[in-house]
Order: structure tokens, then sequence, then C-alpha cells
């Protein structure tokens, strides 16, 4: 086999591979004379017809496979013996294919770039130091309460966050249309529940009142009649109700599975997942630091087949989050171009951490993570069971397992100074989006 290698700019390369006629031919009889031990062909008996016949009904698809074979595998050969590092398949360019003659083709292909980390030990890295305060948890149990308020009946009218209770009726023309009307139902002001000109209506409104009003679907309306259509609504309020943050009581306490209601034992558990939370949060803000640091220390030539390949799993993975199963709605890549590039970086720069430093993925490790996610479900011993049995999701938990070893690899290099910070800063505790 002979082989020509040419850089043709960047990280792509050409590689022309020519293997001899006589060792394609020598391949080709070898398989149609296995071939004729057993064929079966009209006028001979099983396995005795003549190599010629056999060559006849089978020469050129035999030949076709062991071109394909034979690219395949010297393909392999030569990369590892120029001691390359494709980046993903090549494009294969035929030269000379054709039977009785010397197989020639090239094959052109992206290798990965050369790394060469910048000393890890110049990384600044802040690492947030706080704590799970009697202020932070009291506003915790404060948020809990208010996720399951009391809800007392008021007089007064229907103000933001009360609760009204209505029957109601929809029409579109003077017809009433499916799914237009409703009896007793309890609609909370200001939560979005319904179409904004029917809640509206609301704000105000005492037990008793009637109300009426004409609201307008939306064109993306999931059922296609009522699409952008104009419907009238008769509203009867029934009762109007303020709500108030849960009473921090037994009941309280045991709708948050404490058996016997005991607030100490509600406070201590609701700390204990705040100090995990805290303890995550901590971990992403280091881990986030030391990407960054790595990401802007040691830029790198990417290949353009990863880039791409990436550039679509983000897409793709944008499409799922929506819910769209669609491709044709696939949202344009530029705006994914640079996350990809990032990502695509970052997998190369940490491959290179492990690699360097000698890592590898702790057995010990991995069950512990095991153990912490299945700890977050009802019924961990069966998550952890699922996981166990399937290689996939194994493999992920192995890979951030690898990925936080190399991270504290490299924290232990790096000029790492602690950073007084709080629960709700390092958490976002109590922050609404802008």
């Amino acid at each position: 086999m002979q082989v020509s290698l040419t850089a043709t700019g960047g990280l792509e390369r050409r590689l022309e591979v020519a293997i001899p006629a006589a060792e394609i031919d020598g391949e080709v009889a070898q398989r149609l004379t296995r071939i004729s031990r057993t064929a079966r062909l009209k006028g001979f008996r099983p396995g005795k017809a003549p190599i010629a016949v056999i060559r006849q009904q089978y020469g050129d698809q035999v030949h076709g496979e062991v071109i394909n074979d034979l690219m395949r595998s010297s393909f392999s050969e030569a990369v590892a013996r120029e001691k390359l590092n494709p980046a993903g398949g090549p494009r294969i360019e035929p030269i000379a294919m054709g039977p009785g003659s010397d197989l020639k083709y090239a094959a052109v292909f992206e290798v990965l770039p050369e790394v060469h980390l910048k000393p890890v030990k110049d990384l600044a890295i802040d690492k947030l130091v706080a704590t799970v305060s009697e202020k932070d948890l009291d506003a915790m149990v404060d948020t809990l309460r208010a996720q399951r308020p009391a809800f007392n009946e008021v007089a007064r009218g229907a103000a933001q966050n009360d609760r009204v209770t209505v029957s109601f009726t929809g029409t579109i023309d003077g017809a009433e249309f499916e799914g237009g009307s409703g009896t007793n139902v309890a609609i909370t002001i200001g939560a979005s529940q319904v179409m904004k000109e029917f809640e509206d209506a609301l704000r105000g409104a005492k037990a008793g009142d009637s109300r009426d009003t004409d609201a307008t679907f939306g064109a993306d309306h999931p059922k296609k009649e009522l699409s952008g259509k104009r419907a009238h609504f008769s509203i009867q309020v029934g009762k109007v109700e303020e709500q108030s943050p849960a009473p921090l009581d037994e009941a309280f306490a045991k709708s948050f599975g404490i058996d016997d209601g005991n607030l100490d034992k509600l406070r201590a558990e609701v700390r204990a997942n705040m100090e995990r939370e805290l303890a995550e949060a901590v971990r992403q803000n280091l881990r986030s630091q030391v990407l960054e640091g790595l990401y802007a220390q040691n830029p790198l030539e990417l290949p353009r087949q990863m880039v791409e390949e990436t550039i679509q799993e983000l897409q793709v993975e944008m499409l799922r989050r929506a819910g769209v199963r669609d491709a044709k709605q696939m949202p344009p890549r530029e705006p994914f171009e640079q996350p990809a590039r990032r990502r695509v970086a970052l997998g190369l720069l940490m491959s290179e951490v492990v690699r360097t430093a000698g890592i590898k993925v702790s057995r010990e490790a991995v069950q512990e993570k095991l153990n912490e996610l299945a700890a977050s479900y009802s019924n961990p011993d069966e998550v952890r069971r699922a996981y166990l049995q399937n290689a996939e999701m194994m493999r992920q938990i192995e890979s951030q397992v690898l990925e936080q070893q190399a991270i504290d690899w490299v924290l232990g290099q790096a000029k790492v100074a602690e950073k007084p910070s709080t629960f709700s800063e390092l958490t976002k505790f109590g922050q609404t989006a802008a």
C-alpha cells in the first residue's frame, strides 16, 4: 500500500492511497471460492458450479464489496501509519477502482488540533464561600408557605393574586362552542390561567356580580377552529378568596413528609436541602470559572465538521425543549455557532487535562454520584437499578465524574482565593428575572 499525505489548509488533510491490483484480485478470488462451495445455481448441484460461472454471477458484487472493505481498512492503516487523529469521517474521492486496475482513492478529512495547555497554575479562581443563615432558612420556609397558600373568602372586589370562582358561558357569533363554558371554575388573578380580557373582567368583581367581556383567541390556539376567533363570555362570580401563606403548623409540616408534624424536624430537613443546593451552586460556580479560564487561556483552531455537528445538536436540543418534532422548524444556525465552538473547544481542552494529569474515572466517585442522583427520588433503589441496567445512562454519570475529577485537578494547581458570598447570591434565591 502506497500512501501520500498533503496538508490542504488549516486542519484539513488529503490522504491518497494506492493498493496493487494483485491484492484486490487475490481477495476477490478468495471470496468467490468461498461462495462457490455453497452457491446454488440453476443447472448445477449445490457447490459444484465452475468458478468461471461463479465469477460471472457474483464477480461485480464481490469486487465492489472488496473495494469498500479495503478502503475502510486501508484508511485506518494509513491514518495509524501517519500518526493522524481524524476529527471525523473522511470524504472519499475515487481515483481508480475498476476491475483489473490498482485501487486508488483520496480521503479528505480534518484532524484534531494539537492541544498544548498553558500552565493551569496561572489561572486565578475565586471560591465563593457562604453558609445557610437563620434568615435564609426563615425566607425559604416563608416561600414554601406561599407556595401552598390558604384561601379565605372575602366580601371585597377581586384583586391581584385573589382566587375567583366563576361559572361562565362563551359564544362565538351567538352560538356556544365546545369548551367555552364552565361551572365553579377557580381562577387566580395574575396567574395567566385564562385569556387576558377574561382575567381583566374579574378584577374588582365581588361575589354575586355578573360580568360580560369579549376576548380573542390567539392565532396559535391548539384548537384550529378557535384560532383568531373573537368570543363573548357571560360570567357569574360565585366567590372571591384572598390567599395568605399557609399557617406554620403540624399540618404544614406533615404536607412535606414529616410524619409527626414536628416543625423543628421540618426546618432541619429544609436546611439540609438548602445546604446541598448551596454546595452544588459553589461547585457549579467553580466549574464555570475553570472552564472559562481554560477557554480564554487556550485558543484553538477547531475542525469545521465538529463545529457543524455540534451546531446541529444544539438546534435539535432547542427543538426538543420546545416540544417541537417537525425538523422543518429548525432554528437558524447562526445563534448557535459561538456556543458550538465553545463546546467543541472545551471538550478538546478537558480531554487534554485528563490526558495530561493521567486521570482515570473513580469507581467510588461514580457510585457516590449514582447514590446522590437516586436520593433525590422517592424510590432511590429502583432509580439506582434503572441506571445500573442502562449502559448509556451510566456512561453519562462516568463522564460527569471524569469532568469533575479534571476540574478538581485544575483547582489543585490554580490560584484559588476564598471570597465571601451569601446563599441568595450563589443560588439566586429570591431573585426575579429581569
